[in-house]
């Protein structure tokens, strides 16, 4: 049970987990370090709206998200709409037969993922339009549910969805990429399955 009294011990519980989730939305950390102290200031001066029983850490991220978008993409009121219908289904997924299986244990596909520095990782992350972008590092980074992320976003869970599904599609074709450019990729078996 939060109360004023309670709140900034609370609060900054989440302090390491806003911060590094602001890095990866700013891309800066001092504009990250302002991120997380006006999303703490902001939710000292609206604490009056906090609810008993909501989830803070969800609260102190819809916060920061909003101030983000508010604040950092006050040139881009809406992220801009990207159609990605040249991403195939299962892009990187279907082409597993092409990476040289000597490399991996084929049964576990975390192992797979290993084949991939973290800065590979970070970078198809980094290259995914930003409503692609937002919702991936909510979902599989800080690991909140649908229903969060479209509450912190202010849009429908089906589009949260979409762009779930729309931005790992995208992060998975330009995996394979660097899978290809490292010589990981069997080319004889790529042209086949072409």
């Amino acid at each position: 049970m939060a109360s004023r009294e309670t709140f900034p011990k609370d609060a900054m519980e989440h302090a390491p987990q806003l911060y590094a989730h602001a890095v990866r939305l700013t891309r800066n950390r001092a504009d990250a370090e302002d991120l997380v102290q006006e999303t703490y200031l902001k939710a000292w001066r609206a604490f009056d709206s906090y609810q008993d029983g909501t989830n803070l850490r969800a609260w102190l991220f819809r916060i920061m998200t909003n101030t983000y978008i508010n604040k950092y993409n006050a040139k881009q009121r809406r992220p801009d709409e990207v159609e990605l219908d040249e991403v195939e289904e299962l892009y990187l997924f279907r082409r597993l037969g092409t990476i040289d299986q000597s490399r991996i244990n084929p049964s576990a596909e975390d192992q797979m993922m290993e084949l991939f520095t973290d800065d590979e990782v970070k970078a198809a992350i980094e290259e995914l339009p930003e409503a692609f972008r937002m919702p991936v590092l909510l979902s599989d980074v800080d690991g909140f549910s649908y229903k969060e992320i479209a509450e912190m976003l202010d849009i429908p869970i089906g589009t949260v969805m979409s762009r779930l599904h729309r931005g790992r599609k995208a992060m998975q074709k330009r995996l394979y990429e660097f899978a290809r450019e490292r010589g990981l990729v069997d080319e004889s078996l790529v042209k086949e399955s072409d």
